[in-house]
């Protein structure tokens, strides 16, 4: 929702911005007065860049109340957009003549580009048939639950990409044949005074190890699954750090 904005005052990720992670909301807003809205003097802004000061919501909330933000802390997104708002009007008082000679054929391209490049902008996640879909895949295919429906979306398009492709299907369909063992060589641990029934024991023992390293199997994809979700990190040059 705050894809155009970003664009219009350049801010290095438009399309990945994520406002609900902390740390890269914290940078954002740094960023926001140092290079847009510029309320305060440059050494006024000490609180504010401590990002990883316990202090800092207190000093964000006085930066809003300093600049007659309208909303609260916790209206994330409307405070957002709000600032957005805000650095996108002083950007276009100081560069006035700048904007009135933009052609807008050159800004529709700019923006088809972006699109192209991350076809998830284009959904509406508000929207209650894309919600609805999105949650029918999920109980479909059994896939946690989460807030953001873009995240549920990823991990839909990454199971499909793992274990419904032609190539995953085929592979899941071939026979596999088992080799043979010798029970003699498992010791079972305990003795039911019965040669049947101790084997049998031997064989459940076997058949719930194998389950369990299937169980571990799929833990492991799990992991790997969430990890390529969450895993997205953000580069700012200007700052010098790889993450959010």
């Amino acid at each position: 929702m705050f894809r155009r904005k970003l664009s219009a005052l350049d801010y290095h990720n438009p399309a990945g911005f994520n406002c609900r992670d902390e740390t890269e909301f914290r940078n954002f807003i740094v960023w926001l007065e140092d290079q847009k809205i510029r309320h305060y003097k440059i050494e006024d802004r000490g609180n504010l860049r401590n990002i990883h000061s316990d202090d800092w919501p207190k000093s964000f909330e006085k930066y809003m109340k300093d600049v007659n933000c309208p909303f609260k802390m916790q209206e994330r997104q409307e405070t957002v957009d709000w600032l957005l708002g805000l650095a996108v009007r002083l950007e276009y008082g100081d560069n006035a003549d700048k904007y009135k000679d933009s052609n807008p054929d050159s800004a529709k391209n700019a923006d088809n580009t972006a699109k192209n490049a991350e076809p998830l902008i284009n959904l509406d996640v508000n929207n209650p048939d894309f919600k609805a879909g999105v949650m029918a895949l999920a109980n479909l295919l059994q896939i946690q639950r989460h807030d953001d429906y873009l995240v549920m979306l990823k991990a839909i398009r990454i199971l499909v990409q793992e274990r419904l492709t032609q190539d995953a299907i085929a592979k899941a369909n071939q026979s596999k044949e088992g080799l043979p063992v010798a029970l003699e060589k498992h010791i079972l641990g305990f003795d039911t005074g019965d040669a049947v029934l101790n084997e049998a024991a031997q064989i459940l023992r076997l058949l719930h190890i194998e389950e369990l390293r299937e169980l571990q199997t799929k833990i492991n994809e799990a992991i790997v699954a969430v990890q390529a979700i969450i895993a997205d990190p953000k580069t700012d040059h200007r700052l010098g750090k790889v993450g959010r």
